[in-house]
């Protein structure tokens, strides 16, 4: 029997208790992710040191590059369930924590062995945030406001990017400078590893597991959000797998998890070698220079991904622009391949700056259909399996490039074949029509209701 859905709180005061909460926690949560991403990708500003001083070869840092994801997904649904266990806010900082600990020891890194032993361990030690973090998110807000708040979430890749680029270039030009024996990307994965450290202690005083438990938070609110997530748990139950097994049995998650694993190839075949690509680009060496020009990607990023989020309010909307998204990542992947391989700069990094831009903006998309349908255990398992084994496309990007370059002499072609994958995710996103079920409503804003109808 279908179910029915619950009488709405009072809409002022579930709104004034959504705003209060955004205000409240959106900011450590951007924070969490921006060190979080800044650490896992910082490594392709140390691509030449670690060839140079530590004899690290192009194959082995395409693996160890790739290998943190393997450790990524087999940790991933057990620490998903330690966090429904022991509690966001101290789950979330003992991933910053030990993450950061293990990012700094990169410092030490000796040789290919350790590299990629420490990219393993990276990987374990991080598992579950990004995903903890979606479960959060769809435990504290309701659906419908849900797409802007991963929109703000997922502000924080190109944030990392923007901070984290220049960064990372003036703490290698400084270390480089420096007479202590220092090199420059040993400055830069000591310092940024702290930054995580600082981050997860401060998460502990910041994040609140529970609207119940929300000082900042009045009675009526705490009552507005108790009801509107109860109204959603009502349909999720009704429309989603019950339960761990069900969940990771489920077709609706597999459908997804083939989205995103198409969706991360884009992203991690072109953040790990961004700085390179620019490099190669504007004919200048890895620095603050090529730091800055590799950060305009992802500052027009920002307003791409905010204005998806502010706007994909309908099911028919998220829809149909993921699959032009796709699409659109998927052509200027392509184009900044040809633009690499015929000088043109100026066009390579605006093609570049274009498929960033667009794969920043799908994943607020991608995110809302798995949330809409599962709830409790199931959630911490569905989400944990989507975004770990659709996580593996960052161990496929850059080994799948490297391979390609080594098999036929062209990054064009290692490049351009990182562009493929994503017409077959935008093909996906249409297919999710046939998904209607009744927790759709929870995606529905009334703004769209005809529109979403017609769909």
């Amino acid at each position: 029997m279908p179910a029915t859905t619950p009488a709405a709180p009072s809409g002022t005061v579930l709104a004034s208790a959504v705003s209060r909460a955004t205000r409240r926690l959106m900011p450590m949560i951007v924070i969490l992710y921006v060190v979080a991403f800044l650490d896992r990708t910082n490594v392709g500003f140390a691509t030449k040191g670690l060839e140079l001083d530590r004899g690290i070869s192009t194959a082995a840092y395409a693996f160890g590059a790739g290998v943190f994801f393997i450790g990524y997904a087999i940790f991933e649904i057990p620490s998903n369930l330690a966090l429904q266990r022991f509690g966001a806010k101290l789950w979330l900082a003992r991933i910053a924590i030990t993450w950061g600990l293990v990012s700094a020891s990169f410092a030490f890194v000796q040789g290919e062995k350790s590299f990629i032993a420490l990219r393993f361990l990276l990987g374990v030690t991080e598992a579950g945030l990004f995903p903890g973090i979606i479960m959060y998110l769809s435990e504290w807000f309701p659906n419908r406001d849900r797409v802007r708040l991963f929109a703000i979430f997922y502000l924080a890749q190109p944030f990392s990017q923007i901070i984290g680029s220049p960064l990372s270039g003036v703490l290698i030009d400084v270390g480089n400078a420096s007479a202590g024996g220092v090199t420059g990307w040993q400055l830069m994965f000591a310092v940024e590893g702290a930054l995580a450290v600082i981050a997860g202690v401060a998460a502990i005083f910041l994040l609140v597991d529970s609207p119940e438990k929300a000082t900042f938070l009045s009675a009526p609110q705490k009552t507005a959000l108790r009801e509107a997530m109860a109204g959603e748990d009502e349909l999720r139950r009704s429309d989603g797998p019950s339960g761990v097994w069900a969940a990771m049995r489920n077709g609706r998650v597999w459908y997804f998890t083939v989205i995103y694993f198409c969706l991360q190839i884009a992203v991690y075949g072109v953040t790990f070698n961004l700085p390179d690509q620019v490099s190669s680009l504007v004919g200048r060496d890895v620095g603050w220079q090529v730091g800055l020009i590799a950060a305009i990607p992802w500052t027009v990023g920002i307003f791409a991904c905010y204005f998806t989020g502010k706007n994909a309010v309908t099911v028919a909307r998220r829809r149909v622009w993921g699959a032009l998204l796709f699409v659109s990542t998927g052509i200027f992947v392509f184009g900044s391949a040809w633009a690499g391989a015929n000088g043109y700069a100026l066009l390579g990094i605006l093609f570049i700056t274009i498929a960033v831009s667009s794969f920043l903006s799908i994943g607020p998309i991608a995110w809302s259909f798995p949330t809409a349908f599962l709830t409790g255990p199931a959630a911490a398992a569905g989400i944990g399996l989507i975004n770990s084994l659709g996580n593996l496309g960052g161990f496929v990007a850059p080994n799948l490039r490297e391979g390609i370059v080594g098999a036929t002499g062209s990054d064009a072609l290692g490049i351009a074949a990182l562009g493929v994958l994503p017409f077959l995710a935008a093909v996906m996103m249409l297919g999710t029509k046939r998904f209607r079920t009744s927790s759709d409503r929870l995606l529905v804003d009334v703004r769209g209701e005809r529109a979403d109808r017609k769909a």
